[in-house]
């Protein structure tokens, strides 16, 4: 049975911290976009950057979810290093949370090579999709030359974000392309942060289900 004060019981300061700072952050995001959509430029950018920095992100992902359709197309662009930004900064925070929790072994195991050499399928799954990131990244850096219809950054921005960071930062500066975006420049560096802490995670985690996918 469902028992309210049983749960709200349980719950310690480090719960407590992340439900307020994630509850900030939705409402200074969904100011954000309010601004953004009946203002010229008075946003408040640097507040909820701040905030998702803090631990506000998975609040800011739900307002943008929500608002998303408020925005402008001409703002889009504008805020996509913030996107990115906030994406990463919550796939870092899930892993701080889970760890401040407890939800991890005793010690720390730094062993990347062996846990790339004892998870095959993650390995090979990594090197497909860097492959076909870098050539994504070769692609669209000649459909540009030849003034075609580009791949589309969001596209570039997924690929990166589902494993092929590598492929990213290696296409960026073999072709050079993209060199100049703050979302890729900047953006592209974060991801590999986020996947790292990710991989991390997964090394020292004590999560039943977890240990049984891996």
């Amino acid at each position: 049975m469902f028992n309210l004060e049983s749960i709200l019981n349980s719950l310690t300061f480090i719960d407590y911290y992340f439900i307020g700072i994630n509850i900030a952050g939705f409402l200074f995001a969904c100011l954000n976009s309010l601004l953004y959509r009946f203002t010229e430029d008075s946003s408040i950018d640097f507040i909820v950057t701040f905030c998702s920095t803090l631990g506000g992100s998975l609040g800011i992902i739900i307002s943008l979810l929500i608002f998303e359709r408020l925005l402008f197309s001409k703002h889009k662009k504008d805020i996509m290093m913030s996107r990115v930004y906030v994406v990463c900064m919550f796939i870092i925070q899930i892993v701080v949370y889970l760890y401040l929790k407890g939800y991890h072994i005793e010690g720390l195991n730094l062993d990347f090579i062996q846990f790339f050499l004892e998870n095959k399928i993650i390995s090979i799954y990594l090197v497909i999709i860097n492959i076909i990131t870098f050539i994504a990244f070769g692609i669209d850096k000649e459909f540009a030359k030849r003034r075609m219809n580009r791949i589309r950054i969001v596209t570039l921005l997924f690929l990166a974000l589902t494993g092929g960071s590598i492929g990213a930062l290696c296409g960026m500066f073999s072709f050079k392309h993209k060199t100049r975006i703050d979302y890729f420049m900047v953006g592209v560096p974060l991801i590999i942060c986020a996947q790292v802490s990710v991989i991390f995670y997964l090394m020292n985690s004590n999560i039943e289900f977890i240990k049984n996918f891996i």
